[in-house]
């Protein structure tokens, strides 16, 4: 008897695990409207909020990561790891997933490993150029492994590997530099720095443009600054005896697509997601890669960039004495940022979700349901 194809996916603790792995699937839920998915998660986390906001089930595990400074803390997380993947067989049991699909983070790591045991076949993706901890414990269970940047076969063995990029928020591609100029009141005559200091704020690229807003204000180029959610007050309070229509200072832009198409040069974080992003719309960058982060992955995202001419880095130590002169110098250089945008844009990726969901639906013919 014919039944509905079924996926598990899993992952998550923050935005840049649960994006990917809502984009599977809602490509999957768009290529097979009769499919079932069940989303598991970690109790406690980002995905427990986020996933049903996105209209899928999720499943909560009481699983935490692994304390790598005070070991002795790790008898519990081992326990819980226990009780998690005494769920997760029993989740399985239940759901009969015919593919599992891993993106990182706690949670996958006990999901993917009791799937692979019970015999159905498992799809990790890995975001960042620096493979995450979860993920290369799951290498050998594994039937499939989509990535997001070339040379990745340091990680995972060669023929699991399939390049697919990252999914990224389609609705950017359709901003135009018109609209642009109009929402911003901006004027299409002058050159546009887009600074991005995330959801919740970066400190030292926030930092680097507070010591610097004299410079960046005499410099006759408009400045569109998300300063994030923690720095809002201190940016705007550092921002008055600047004001001018040239400088808008923001917590968040909601028109993200509007913002990167009249950018000329746009300042970033070095994540998956907004690397991703940044090739896509062929957008010259200099990166500044965040120090806080497990195994510096974001200095390996941003390497793979630089390695091919296509972005410039500023090591975060030195973002306050560097970043602001280096843009206003670069902004101004228009070969200059005639490559980069040609060079970013040889390594996007298209169509990211969809192909990874055309690999998980192969995995699920070989199973034999079609």
């Amino acid at each position: 008897m014919k039944t509905n194809p079924k996926y598990l996916i899993s992952g998550g603790g923050t935005g840049g695990h649960i994006f990917p792995a809502v984009s599977i699937a809602n490509a999957l839920r768009e290529m097979q409207p009769e499919c079932e998915i069940l989303f598991v998660g970690a109790l406690g986390r980002m995905e427990m909020e986020r996933v049903p906001a996105a209209g899928y089930k999720i499943v909560g595990l009481p699983m935490h990561g692994f304390d790598r400074k005070n070991l002795w803390k790790n008898v519990t997380t081992l326990f819980d790891l226990w009780k998690s993947m005494r769920q997760v067989k029993r989740i399985i049991r239940e759901f009969r997933p015919d593919v599992a699909i891993g993106v990182g983070g706690y949670a996958s790591g006990a999901a993917m490993k009791v799937a692979a045991k019970m015999g159905i076949p498992v799809l990790l993706q890995e975001q960042n150029g620096f493979a995450g901890m979860t993920n290369k414990l799951l290498r050998n269970d594994a039937t499939k492994i989509c990535v997001a940047y070339e040379g990745m076969e340091k990680f995972f063995p060669a023929e699991k590997i399939i390049l697919t990029g990252n999914p990224v928020r389609q609705n950017l591609v359709n901003g135009t530099k018109t609209e642009a100029y109009k929402e911003f009141g901006f004027s299409p005559k002058k050159k546009t720095l887009l600074i991005i200091g995330g959801s919740l704020g970066a400190r030292t690229i926030n930092q680097s443009v507070i010591a610097h807003l004299k410079e960046l204000t005499d410099s006759n180029i408009q400045i569109l600054w998300q300063a994030g959610k923690g720095y809002i007050k201190s940016a705007r309070k550092a921002a008055e005896p600047f004001a001018n229509p040239n400088l808008i200072v923001t917590d968040f832009v909601s028109r993200m697509d509007l913002a990167y198409a009249m950018a000329d040069l746009v300042i970033s974080r070095a994540g998956a997601s907004s690397i991703s992003e940044l090739c896509l719309l062929s957008k010259p960058t200099i990166l500044v890669p965040s120090p806080n982060v497990a195994e510096d992955h974001q200095t390996h995202n941003a390497m793979a960039l630089v390695n091919k001419n296509a972005a410039v880095l500023v090591k975060d130590i030195n973002a306050e004495n560097e970043l602001i002169p280096k843009a206003l110098k670069l902004i101004k250089d228009d070969e200059k940022l005639t490559d980069l945008s040609h060079n970013i844009k040889q390594l996007a990726q298209h169509d990211s979700a969809k192909r990874i969901a055309e690999e998980v639906i192969k995995l699920t013919k070989k199973q034999g349901k079609k």
